[in-house]
């Protein structure tokens, strides 16, 4: 079994510039995300064994065929999930973009008509990026008043070509990613 989510990978411009936003908040207790394991999370599919590999596979190269490449707008810094007291990590969010919510929604259905199970996310979807997890102990020790306020309008645009199945291993230092298939749109 492996952990499995299908994702948007970042370009390397786009990293270096999120990397850059990280280090405004040195004081913020937090465990920044390497710039390796930056990404748009699609859909999350939990354990899935090598012959449901092949059949999510098979199923994303047949939604990839019928979706275009598209471009996601990052336009905003912020304390996350959204009203969440208190925030549990940092992250970009983009503006909404119908290409990648027609995308996203072909890939729950698809991916539920091939047998393969997991529960979609029943909310508005928003493209994030995780940048940062806090940390909650030492996050509640600080006066509210000092805690930096993190709500930063930015704008980075890239162009999103392919969308690929990811692997997360949870390691001692925190997760690693790897890449099992790259589709193209």
């Amino acid at each position: 079994m492996k952990r499995i989510f299908i994702a948007i990978n970042l370009p390397e411009k786009i990293k270096k510039e999120l990397l850059s936003e990280q280090e405004k908040w040195p004081e913020l207790p937090i465990k920044w995300v390497k710039p390796d394991n930056l990404h748009i999370t699609l859909i999350f599919l939990g354990n899935i064994n090598d012959q449901e590999i092949l059949e999510i596979d098979k199923t994303v190269k047949g939604i990839t065929a019928r979706h275009q490449p598209f471009s996601i707008n990052l336009n905003r810094i912020c304390y996350a999930p959204p009203k969440k007291i208190p925030p549990r990590m940092v992250w970009a969010e983009g503006e909404k973009v119908k290409e990648l919510a027609d995308l996203k929604q072909d890939l729950e259905k698809s991916l539920i008509d091939s047998g393969i199970n997991f529960t979609p996310e029943n909310r508005d979807f928003r493209p994030h990026i995780t940048l940062g997890r806090i940390k909650t102990w030492e996050w509640s020790r600080i006066e509210p008043e000092e805690r930096p306020e993190i709500d930063e309008e930015i704008s980075l645009n890239f162009p999103v070509n392919s969308i690929e199945m990811m692997e997360s291993q949870l390691k001692r230092g925190g997760a690693e990613y790897a890449i099992l298939e790259s589709v193209k749109l």
